[in-house]
């Protein structure tokens, strides 16, 4: 199964739908200046387990990189993801702060 991936601004979320248009999958952002946060991922149930997921990923962090933008990632499925693809080191902003 194919599924294609598009920003959705008035919305604030990236969908990914696969090819008879069927929402498949969202991340929602933030977005002030060149800084973009991605805040939530959501696979929808039928659609879990298909790596909807991880290509909302790859294509949320494409598009940041292809537009210059610094990412903050609040969603822990997206911190997680990036813990495996450190491609994406170099715009990605981390807390240097040390928790106790």
């Amino acid at each position: 199964m194919q599924f294609t991936v598009a920003d959705a601004p008035e919305r604030e979320r990236f969908e990914a739908r696969d090819e008879s248009g069927t929402l498949a999958g969202v991340v929602t952002y933030q977005l002030t200046g060149a800084i973009i946060v991605y805040t939530h991922t959501e696979v929808m149930g039928e659609f879990e387990g298909r790596g909807v997921g991880s290509i909302l990923a790859r294509a949320v962090m494409d598009d940041a990189r292809a537009r210059k933008r610094t990412v903050v990632p609040i969603c822990p499925f997206l911190s997680e993801w990036l813990g495996k693809h450190p491609e994406y080191d170099a715009i990605v902003a981390r807390s240097t702060r040390k928790v106790k």
